[in-house]
């Protein structure tokens, strides 16, 4: 059976035909040994048919086809034109080799050729691409890698190219800073704790909270100075003035020892540095919220933006959270957990990062696994929404938010939730109204835009004051009877001066008729004395 083999070059598509093979033998080693050599490979190998992509264009067309397993219809056709033809309902008498097992079964659904691929195909097709250039005699040294390259480039490109607003890498590296950050923020805290607490140790105990413990220490310095003038920029500080004044008494009679200028300053640096650290938290935590409004919408709306983010980055992608079913999505971050269950063949985890929302800390001890089970549902429910919607609502998510609450109550109280189904149409008919909403919004922006255009026009042009609505339609009225007057004025001097014209054109037409008799007369009088002279 003869063996065609199919390669897809940077240049375009090409047919080789195997001859024999036979004598070679279909051993990997020895046909790795052979390949390197081309004389022996050019003559068990020869090519067929080559041809060329039309641009650069049609050649990303082509690759992006090709890795995803498909025949375009430049390839069928190149084949058809190319193979020997196959019989409807009859095996093809040779084989094609394809590197790409999923574009080879594909070719075979579509056009009964059947392919091949496996160690040798892919031998031999190392060795066609080792010696391309030498195969086609119309390319030029250099021509193969520079469309190699411009075909990667562009490949690549287009894999990462997508909506920029909804590129949920963003979201992965902002809550893997933020929890950074609050390691940090915790740590240099108590640092600042411990550093200040050797000059002014009775602080700790009045101000609990790190940011603002850190701001106090900011503005006291030395406790010595601390006096009843700090009270309102402590309470400003603190909200809360009976604080304020227990950190002043606390100052007059604290136990703690004396810091040298230097080291009051190097206290107040990293306290600044703290604060600074703490703000940007707070900013990095907004950045957020907004993208993953913008992303994962309903996933937010749901479970909220901290815990979607870290379903997000722990599975890798939107993408391949909305592949997760529930029941991964459900252990998702207890995997250690899991896999030690099963190793002791103890009980498996209930509930990964998903047990730091709220549902889960508001149900009783005996529904937790239940409602984590519900929850993670709800969860994949909305991240395939958000994932493969075009467009981004929180409707969805909203209404399954009201599901996990009805099941909360019916756990507590055994109040009967709503249906799915009565609850996805509902979803599905507002999302549809608000679609129509901003349909007729569209136009009827256009319509004020015009009419606003309209009124700087009249506004420009000097117009009486009225004061009621009444006088308003009076004086349009008014004005549109001034304009037919007008009108039929100018009429009737159009029609006076032309009547003028008409009869100042008679009268020269008689004038010169007169002036062409008298002439007329005056010439045969003249010619009749001549004769009457000559006789």
């Amino acid at each position: 059976m003869a063996l065609y083999l199919l390669f897809e070059s940077a240049s375009g598509y090409a047919l080789f035909q195997a001859q024999g093979l036979d004598e070679i033998g279909q051993n990997t080693e020895a046909v790795r040994n052979s390949v390197a050599d081309l004389n022996r490979f050019g003559k068990v190998v020869q090519l067929t048919a080559f041809q060329p992509f039309e641009s650069a264009v049609d050649g990303l067309k082509q690759c992006n086809s090709v890795s995803e397993g498909l025949m375009t219809d430049e390839l069928r056709s190149f084949l058809e034109l190319n193979l020997p033809k196959v019989k409807e309902g009859k095996k093809s008498k040779f084989t094609l080799g394809v590197a790409e097992p999923k574009l080879g079964s594909h070719i075979s659904e579509t056009t009964n050729i059947t392919c091949q691929s496996g160690e040798f195909v892919l031998e031999v097709l190392r060795g066609v691409k080792l010696h391309f250039d030498k195969f086609i005699k119309d390319l030029k040294p250099g021509d193969l890698e520079k469309a190699q390259l411009g075909l990667a480039h562009s490949y690549s490109r287009a894999k990462v190219k997508f909506n920029v607003n909804r590129v949920d890498n963003m979201v992965i590296q902002a809550i893997f800073l933020l929890d950074t950050l609050d390691k940090d923020i915790n740590s240099f805290s108590m640092r600042v704790r411990e550093w200040y607490s050797w000059h002014f140790p009775e602080l700790v105990k009045i101000v609990n909270d790190n940011y603002l413990y850190a701001r106090v220490a900011k503005l006291i310095e030395d406790k010595s100075k601390l006096s009843e003038e700090h009270i309102p920029a402590l309470t400003e500080i603190l909200g809360d003035e009976d604080k304020a004044k227990e950190i002043v008494e606390a100052g007059k009679a604290s136990m703690g020892q004396d810091l040298t200028p230097v080291d009051l300053i190097n206290v107040q640096l990293f306290a600044q540095r703290v604060m600074d650290l703490a703000e940007y938290r707070k900013n990095l935590y907004d950045y957020l919220v907004t993208k993953m409004n913008d992303i994962a919408p309903n996933l937010a709306s749901l479970i909220g933006e901290v815990v979607g983010a870290r379903l997000i980055s722990h599975a890798g992608s939107l993408t391949n959270l909305a592949k997760c079913p529930s029941s991964t999505l459900q252990i998702l971050g207890a995997e250690k957990a899991l896999f030690r269950a099963l190793k002791t063949r103890g009980n498996t985890p209930k509930y990964g990062l998903i047990f730091h929302s709220s549902f889960i800390g508001r149900a009783s001890a005996k529904n937790k696994g239940r409602m984590a089970r519900y929850l993670a549902n709800k969860c994949s429910i909305a991240s395939r929404i958000d994932c493969f919607a075009e467009r981004g609502t929180t409707v969805f998510g909203e209404k399954l938010r009201e599901q996990v609450e009805e099941r909360l109550e019916f756990y507590d109280n055994g109040v009967a939730p709503q249906k799915n189904i009565d609850v996805m149409k509902s979803a599905i008919e507002s999302t549809q109204s608000k679609d129509v909403e901003m349909e007729e919004a569209q136009p009827n922006e256009a319509s004020t835009k015009k009419s606003k255009k309209k009124k700087s026009k009249t506004e420009d042009t000097p117009a009486p004051a009225t004061t009621n609505g009444d006088a308003s339609a009076d004086a349009k009225s008014e004005k549109k009877k001034e304009k037919r007057k007008m009108e039929q004025e100018q009429d009737q001097e159009k029609e006076k001066t032309n009547r003028v014209n008409g009869d100042v054109a008679m009268q020269d037409g008689t004038a010169k008729k007169k002036k062409k008799k008298s002439k007329d007369e005056g010439a045969a009088t003249e010619t009749k004395k001549k004769k009457k002279s000559q006789e």
